[in-house]
């Protein structure tokens, strides 16, 4: 009987990840598979849900809607900083994506979106695919133990 992806699998997948227009986002075509656990937050759940019960040499490419995928962009998530927030030598201009710690530690993302004078920048936090819809090509090439899938 052959393995199938379940919750905590640790698998071994080649990917691709593009949005409507056909863009490709992501992708390990030409570099090395990904290797990951379901469930361990590198796939977003849209994603690891299309793996579930997939087995070695199975390939799916499946349309994800945004609600499903990266979900919609929230205004909430577009904030206005000053200037000093960034380093002075940083050369800052529209759509420059910059990391930026939370007071947790945690490091977000964060696009600008515009600098309407020289002391103000506004930054949109939302994920970059928020509010689009994804195509998700996925071959599976090996479920197991870390050890299993070298």
């Amino acid at each position: 009987m052959s393995k199938t992806i379940q919750a905590g699998s640790s698998v071994l997948i080649n990917y691709t990840l593009a949005i409507e227009d056909g863009t490709v986002v992501e992708s390990t075509e030409g570099t090395d598979p990904l290797r990951f656990s379901i469930g361990d937050s590198t796939l977003i759940e849209g994603l690891e849900a299309v793996l579930i019960g997939m087995k070695v040499g199975d390939r799916q490419c499946m349309q994800l809607e945004a609600v499903e995928a990266f979900g919609f962009a929230d205004e909430t998530n577009v904030h206005m900083l000053t200037r000093d927030k960034f380093p002075e030598d940083m050369p800052l201009e529209k759509d420059l994506i910059v990391g930026f710690t939370t007071p947790s530690g945690e490091e977000v993302p964060g696009r600008i979106m515009e600098m309407p004078d020289d002391d103000l920048v506004i930054v949109d936090f939302n994920h970059p695919l928020a509010g689009h819809a994804v195509t998700f090509d996925v071959e599976v090439m090996a479920i197991g133990a870390e050890e299993e899938i070298h």
